[in-house]
């Protein structure tokens, strides 16, 4: 077997399509594992891939652990399996705590976001030497890449990216709730102001990718005196930029806590 995934929620299970969907691996190379059984039998029938027992590795060639940060420790115990490389996405998980409690320094580390339900992750990495020298690194870059964007990553800044990044798409959906709260509230029919305001989303992505600096966006979109200008005035004297950078902040602190108690 050359990959266990362990925890099949939404991440795991975009993980294992995107690697089936690119064809980096076959379904009767990956086991997946995860305590809901009856969801993990529908994974499993529906894409072919082995079951594997809870505490069951299948002798597998890396693994992917994708579980809550709170189980790892108790976890780390039965995950131990000599020769293995692992990848983690578990938030504020150092590789040195991985590398301590796995018993290797086959580790590398890894930080998506939702986005990856849907083959656009932005996903952080960084890894001990050993697991460059394994190319177990190489493997993660292939298997994360399946699912979107790649970007190598110095360790410290994991808490930062995850605050941002890892926790972006919940930020986002409060604001694009808001906008359609003021479509609504000045008269559009509630679904299309919902609509509307996930594809302003999606097209300013797309403008923002296009400029070297968001500001530029923002100027070409502010006609002097005109219907921008007047509600940038708003958002400002409302404080919600401030409001937003401490958003990521405090994100990023409570990742460093969720670390720290891994130690």
């Amino acid at each position: 077997m050359k990959l266990a995934i362990v925890g099949v929620g939404k991440l795991g299970l975009a993980i294992l399509e995107g690697v089936l969907s690119r064809g980096l691996l076959q379904p009767a190379d990956i086991g997946i594992m995860d305590t809901n059984a009856e969801r993990l039998s529908m994974i499993a029938e529906r894409l072919g891939t082995p079951v594997l027992p809870v505490g069951e590795l299948g002798g597998a060639e890396r693994v992917l652990i994708s579980l809550q940060p709170r189980v790892f420790p108790e976890a780390s115990e039965w995950l131990r399996q000599p020769g293995t490389g692992y990848i983690s996405t578990m938030a504020g998980v150092s590789v040195a705590t991985l590398s301590k409690r796995l018993l290797t320094e086959r580790v590398v580390r890894v930080m998506p976001n939702l986005g990856a339900t849907i083959g656009q992750s932005q996903t952080a990495i960084t890894g001990l030497d050993e697991a460059q020298q394994s190319g177990d690194m190489q493997y993660a870059h292939e298997v994360f890449g399946s699912v979107g964007q790649v970007y190598d990553l110095a360790e410290h800044l994991f808490n930062a990216f995850t605050g941002m990044v890892g926790s972006g798409p919940g930020y986002l959906a409060v604001i694009a709730d808001a906008l359609a709260d003021g479509g609504v509230r000045m008269g559009l029919p509630r679904a299309l102001a919902h609509e509307l305001a996930a594809r302003l989303f999606s097209t300013s992505g797309g403008l923002l990718l296009q400029r070297a600096h968001p500001a530029m966006l923002k100027d070409e979109v502010s006609s002097p005196g005109g219907t921008t200008i007047a509600g940038l005035e708003v958002l400002e004297s409302s404080g919600v930029r401030g409001a937003i950078i401490s958003t990521v902040v405090a994100a990023t602190l409570r990742s460093a806590e969720l670390g720290r108690d891994q130690e």
